[in-house]
């Protein structure tokens, strides 16, 4: 008998050993994962309960305390669809949605997501979908359609589906009246700046950069290397916030660092005002007093009815342009003249593609420049440069021409290319130059536009575009 015991005591240390294995293998995880950084999320059928119930008074807390802007919220999200990956990404693409009245375009906003990246872009993001309203049989059946027609960019890591329970939400009731909005809608778009900020809490720590979009939207072809460019071209400047639509909150694009930030911001104003407009004094308080849009637009509107109460919304971003692929790369570059700038339109905003800004000068002569030095030589397949504007058609340079040069020296006025060759000359105010790469035998490190006759009328030069032969590191993160 007594051998049998010994038989039994070490059977069970024997079958302990897995189970306290597995136990320190999960702990061990578990302390990596919260270490990252990540935020704690559970994987669980809609119809459960939390295994944690929330502790009300730990999360009253934390909403009222947001000394550490820095640090992410503490909830708990329910995954219906993917798991993040370990990898860190380029661009996360959040999206909140909520049932409709009339209507639902979310499955038509993420198949244009998905459709207008290519292979290689595809790599690069990863989208996350919040279904955000409290209506969970309504979430369990647009989660099983999502599935249904993106398991394979759910199986890849590129689609997560996430769910914020409701009792981690600030109460909705009795709320301020601010602007005389009625009661329905404060408590409408209250909770959707609670929406948002859940959704930016999530996605902190999965890429490097950030974009929201709206859950009815379209985008263009191959947005993301459009946004590359852009962001390369913002390479050594401050911002905050950058915009590819004029509509909403689409298509507005934050570091990801920011997210925390921006995410306590919303819960601790969320009954204020709506978000769009709480995104402006986020922009203002960081120090990004200006609005910095791009033309075109990357994201268009697409539904018809609105999220709140069904209200027929056919606005449209006439700034859209379906294929955004011909978006100039703008190689970082140093910009001179010696026209006489007035006020604040100076060099710097020839070159931008930022809506409304432009170069602005006083009645040149013949022999003033205006040049483009890149720090580093590159080549060059195109060129386009407009001056003068609608408001403004004779503001432009009646007599010039754009030369190319090589063999950069630095000198008391700056860096300046020794040698130029003369590509074209302007012709009612504008010049386009195609395949400078075939026409020049050599990488080109300066772009000159020179005048060739002195005029009256001042000069505007609205746009400088500029296209290279291959990417110029426009895929830095």
């Amino acid at each position: 008998m007594w051998k049998s015991v010994d038989k039994m005591r070490c059977f069970r240390k024997r079958s302990m050993l897995p189970f306290l294995g597995f136990l320190i293998t999960f702990l061990l995880f578990f302390n990596l994962y919260m270490d990252d950084g990540y935020v704690l999320a559970e994987k669980r059928q809609l119809g459960e309960t939390l295994m944690h119930p929330a502790n009300s008074d730990r999360y009253v807390h934390t909403f009222r305390d947001l000394s550490n802007f820095s640090g992410t919220i503490n909830v708990t999200y329910r995954y219906l669809a993917g798991i993040p990956l370990p990898r860190k990404k380029y661009l996360t693409i959040g999206l909140s949605s909520v049932k409709r009245k009339k209507g639902n375009y979310l499955l038509e906003t993420i198949k244009s997501i998905f459709d207008q990246s290519s292979y290689e872009e595809l790599k690069e993001i990863v989208v996350v979908v919040h279904l955000a309203d409290f209506d969970l049989v309504w979430c369990e059946n647009l989660v099983q359609e999502i599935t249904r027609k993106f398991a394979h960019h759910i199986i890849a890591g590129r689609l997560l589906v996430i769910h914020t329970p409701e009792e981690y939400y600030p109460s909705l009731d009795g709320l301020k009246r601010n602007y005389n909005d009625p009661e329905d809608r404060v408590r409408f778009r209250s909770k959707q700046n609670v929406d948002y900020a859940f959704l930016l809490n999530f996605c902190t720590n999965l890429s490097h950069f950030y974009m929201m979009l709206e859950d009815d939207v379209r985008c263009s072809r191959n947005f993301l290397t459009a946004l590359k460019k852009v962001i390369t071209s913002r390479d050594g400047s401050y911002w905050v916030m950058l915009e590819f639509s004029k509509l909403g909150y689409i298509g507005k694009l934050y570091h990801s660092r920011d997210l925390p930030r921006l995410a306590h911001f919303l819960l601790m104003f969320y009954q204020e005002m709506p978000c769009d407009w709480l995104l402006i004094h986020f922009r203002g308080l960081l120090a990004q007093k200006d609005v910095i849009r791009f033309k075109p637009s990357l994201f268009q509107h697409m539904g018809y009815y609105s999220s709140y109460k069904g209200a027929e919304n056919k606005l449209k971003d006439d700034d859209f342009e379906e294929d955004s692929i011909d978006i100039p790369d703008n190689p970082p570059a140093s910009l001179y003249t010696n026209i006489n700038v007035f006020e604040n339109y100076d060099s710097t905003k020839a070159y931008s593609s930022i809506v409304d800004e432009y170069f602005w000068g006083k009645p040149p002569c013949t022999g003033d420049f205006f040049v483009i030095i890149f720090n580093k030589s590159t080549k060059i397949s195109r060129i386009k440069i407009v001056t003068g504007t609608e408001d403004r058609q004779n503001d432009i340079l009646h007599h010039g021409a754009v030369e190319v040069g090589q063999k950069s020296v630095d000198t008391k006025q700056g860096r300046q290319c020794t040698s130029y060759i003369t590509l074209g000359e302007f012709k009612g105010g504008s010049i386009e130059v195609n395949s400078v790469d075939h026409k020049i035998g050599f990488d080109i490190e300066c772009v000159r536009i020179v005048v060739t006759a002195s005029q009256k009328e001042w000069l505007i030069i609205r746009t400088i575009s500029l296209w290279t032969t291959q990417p110029v590191s426009q895929f830095k993160k």
